[in-house]
């Protein structure tokens, strides 16, 4: 029988009268990474909050190392080997890496003085462990994200913990620190320790759990082996139905062109780029990570800076770096960085749905409070937003509905041209479907899209056409009928790779919907 080195037996939870656990139980193996996934609301973050003693359950037990854990006591879950990663790390930021690692267990002299050298030294064997490069006297502040986060596991575990709670570890960090996290988080399970480890994506929960544990509106829905439950039954756990309307059906675009570029030379592309976009179809951005998407929708946009070509939307010329003519002409961007540069989380729902098109919601200088509330909560209404009204800050939203904000609030006026850089990254299972369905309507509306994703099934699933970039230029066009063949993965991954050469210039061609 497998060690146990935790359990959580029968936990209820409930804030306001609302339950957010109904009675659920798991264990934690030790050596073992137990993937815990749900879509945002499921209960995730609360039970890993009472699992490592920072929330007090209603009523269930945690028994660590065969104890009872003390309701709502931090200190003794640490003291019994329990530690939690957040999501958002919080080191002391002007403190040098090896005094976060140990803060409040202090190496000291014989004289009772700090031991720096002594600390410096053990801080070296300690991140050596993990085969990460960093200085011990590095200031935290210069450290970027994914190495702050393993500076704080290798606290957690040099200090005895023996469980390890990791909420959504990959949501803020780039591929190859997610690379470096995967290889800490096999070593752990290596030296015996149990982790939770919450995340949406599907492709983490292949790479490192050996269980999956599935929860939806606070209950336990699934508790499997990796080996013996599909990615389509995981994440119909997680939603609640099955997945055959995950992506919408497809309508056929039109004729008529939305948005014409022509010899568009992006600041650091290699050549100029030319492409069109139909009223109603969804032209796909595959590639890899640097291959040149972000930056081509940004120069089509206006905000980076082409030194040549033009742009033209429904027939009509627009100044080219130039966003606000851009917005004028019926074009929209809806950025990779949701919270950096799309929505002011410290802002309503309501400021944020007028923000692109302020102007229009004056008067003399006064804002029409009344229309603005109106246009807006129409819109938002439109995506079917979560939210306790226009006036909730938009940080205390969950992604998916962040996303809607951001989305939506671009539809309080005409758009002709719809820009998507990443459209669901950071957004839970469930809301993806539900950003999949807006997308879809808005095309077949008449609006012409270019997404980029480096999500596989998105643009397989979502496209009528796809164009695969590679280091600033488009390697490769895919139609409908290749989207759908079975060795388009592989297509896909060679075009993007340099492995096969086509034609760089890419024209609108007449295709049926899926």
């Amino acid at each position: 029988m497998e060690d146990v080195a935790l359990e959580c037996r029968d936990l209820t939870k409930a804030f306001g009268g609302v339950p957010v656990l109904k009675g659920v139980s798991l264990t934690l193996a030790a050596g073992t990474v137990t993937a815990l996934a749900g879509e945002n609301g499921a209960g995730k973050s609360t039970m890993m909050k009472i699992a490592s003693g920072q929330v007090r359950p209603d009523s269930g037990q945690v028994i660590v190392g065969g104890e009872e854990l003390p309701y709502a006591d931090p200190q003794a879950a640490h003291r019994r080997g329990v530690a939690i990663i957040p999501q958002e790390l919080a080191p002391i930021m002007d403190m040098k890496v090896y005094e976060n690692l140990f803060i409040g267990r202090e190496l000291r002299t014989r004289a009772g003085l700090l031991d720096r050298r002594a600390m410096i030294r053990k801080a070296r064997e300690i991140l050596g462990v993990f085969d990460v490069d960093i200085d011990p006297q590095a200031t935290m502040r210069r450290l970027p994200v994914g190495l702050r986060q393993l500076v704080e596991i290798a606290k957690s575990t040099s200090g005895g913990a023996r469980v390890l709670l990791l909420d959504e570890p990959t949501s803020a960090i780039s591929e190859r620190e997610v690379e470096r996290l995967y290889a800490v988080v096999r070593k752990l399970r290596e030296q015996g320790v149990a982790m939770l480890y919450t995340t949406h994506k599907m492709e983490e929960i292949r790479a490192l759990a050996d269980r999956v544990v599935v929860l939806r509106d606070g209950g336990l829905v699934a508790d499997r082996p990796i080996g013996d439950i599909s990615d389509d039954e995981i994440v119909e756990a997680m939603i609640g139905r099955e997945l055959q309307d995950f992506f919408p059906p497809l309508h056929p675009p039109g004729d008529e062109v939305a948005l014409q570029v022509t010899g568009l030379h992006v600041a650091g592309f290699p050549e100029p780029l030319d492409l069109t976009v139909r009223r109603g179809e969804i032209l796909g951005l595959a590639g890899l990570v640097g291959a040149g998407r972000t930056e081509l929708l940004e120069a089509i946009f206006g905000v980076r800076k082409s030194t040549a070509g033009s742009i033209t939307v429904a027939g009509k010329p627009i100044k080219r770096n130039n966003p606000a003519a851009a917005i004028s002409a019926g074009m929209a961007l809806v950025p990779e960085d949701r919270k950096g540069a799309g929505a002011v989380l410290s802002m309503s729902v309501l400021d944020n749905g007028s923000l692109p098109r302020l102007s229009s919601f004056t008067l003399g200088g006064w804002l029409r409070q009344r229309a603005r509330a109106k246009k807006v909560g129409s819109v938002m209404e439109s995506v079917k937003l979560r939210s306790r009204g226009l006036s909730q800050q938009v940080g205390t939203l969950s992604g998916g509905n962040q996303q809607k904000v951001v989305l939506a609030r671009w539809l309080t006026g005409h758009v002709d041209v719809l820009l998507l850089d990443e459209p669901t990254r950071g957004v839970d299972v469930g809301a993806r479907s539900e950003i999949y369905r807006i997308i879809t309507e808005l095309a077949s509306s008449g609006m012409a899209v270019i997404m980029a994703s480096s999500d596989m099934p998105e643009i397989l699933s979502l496209s009528h056409r796809a164009l695969v970039m590679r280091e600033g230029t488009v390697a490769g066009e895919l139609t409908r009928e290749e989207l759908d063949s079975p060795q388009v993965q592989d297509t896909i991954f060679r075009l993007a790779a340099g492995l096969t050469r086509t034609p760089t210039t890419t024209t609108a061609t007449k295709e049926d919907g899926r």
